[in-house]
Order: C-alpha cells, then sequence, then structure tokens
C-alpha cells in the first residue's frame, strides 16, 4: 500500500477543518433533512478515491529490480541508501 501517498493527501486538508453541522431540536419527525458537503470535503473524498484505486505496488518499478534479485546481480550501494535517507529525513522535518 503506498501509505506516502495516502498521509500527503491527509497532510493536505489536516490543515483546513471543515465545520461541523450543529443539531437542531426545531425538526419536526418526519421532515426531510438536507445535508451539504463542502467542495473541500467533496475534494478530499476525491482524492481518498483516487488513492484507494491506486495500485499498491507500482510492477513497472519492482519488475527490473526483482529479476536482479532473480538472477543475484541486484547490488545496493550503503552510501546511495544512507544518502536518500537522509534526504528523506530532512523532507519530512
Amino acid at each position: 500500500m503506498r501509505i506516502e501517498a495516502y498521509t500527503q493527501v491527509q497532510q493536505l486538508y489536516q490543515s483546513q477543518k471543515v465545520k461541523k453541522s450543529q443539531k437542531t431540536s426545531s425538526t419536526v419527525p418526519g421532515e426531510k433533512v438536507q445535508i451539504q458537503i463542502s467542495s473541500l470535503g467533496k475534494e478530499f473524498q476525491t482524492a481518498k478515491a483516487a488513492v484507494a484505486s491506486a495500485p499498491d505496488i507500482r510492477a513497472e518499478l519492482t519488475a527490473p529490480i526483482k529479476a536482479k534479485i532473480d538472477n543475484g546481480t541486484y547490488q545496493v550501494s550503503a552510501e546511495s541508501f544512507a544518502d536518500k535517507l537522509l534526504q528523506k529525513y530532512e523532507e519530512m522535518r
């Protein structure tokens, strides 16, 4: 599952809170109640659906790596890995 994409979308909308509607006691039993979803809420639902429909594993990226692992030719540069790890840490700060 691509958690990174979901958390980015969630962080985008987390800063803008949607006001909750208040329940009024003046409703009559049997009376129709209308609910309106804000445009921000609709955008959030659309983004959430897009993330949910995205594949968990991107085969076009993982297939070459799997082939190298199967062939025994996959090598990881510790320096490159450390650089990318530090870069990701700095982005998250």
